[in-house]
């Protein structure tokens, strides 16, 4: 399997814009740059990006180890926090938070511990990124 996405910049490194596009067209000249990066300016970011399909990732991984072990979720909600420091001079992506609650039916919190831990560990996307994950993952209702 094999999924694109592209970039286009045009300027300098602060003053210039850009634009993402993915291969599904769900992000079509999709504006970038460096205030919407390292600031609060309009458009996406590349670790704005990294975070929404580490959410993404997760959530479908922790769905699926679910099902695996007899369960069914109602609603599995995440949230990735990125963060991103300078490590000697250069910008690093250091660490990423993922805040999931979950509506299991008949799950109890030990097992939904477990099965999150496991989809934490190996969502495709926890896997590829060279950081410190934690998380906080809780049953509600």
């Amino acid at each position: 399997m094999q999924r694109k996405a592209s970039a286009r910049w045009q300027g300098t490194a602060k003053e210039g814009a850009g634009t993402i596009a993915t291969q599904s067209g769900t992000l079509k000249d999709t504006p970038f740059s460096f205030v919407a990066r390292f600031g609060d300016g309009k458009g996406t970011n590349p670790e704005e990006l990294i975070a929404a399909a580490h959410a993404g990732c997760f959530t479908m991984a922790l769905s699926f180890m679910l099902n695996n072990a007899g369960f069914t979720a109602d609603a599995i909600d995440t949230e990735a926090a990125l963060t991103m420091d300078q490590v000697n001079g250069n910008w690093t992506i250091t660490s990423i938070h993922l805040t999931t609650r979950a509506r299991v039916p008949k799950i109890d919190a030990a097992k939904f511990a477990e099965v999150a831990a496991n989809a934490k560990a190996n969502c495709p996307v926890s896997r590829v990124l060279n950081a410190n994950i934690s998380m906080d993952a809780k049953l509600v209702g």
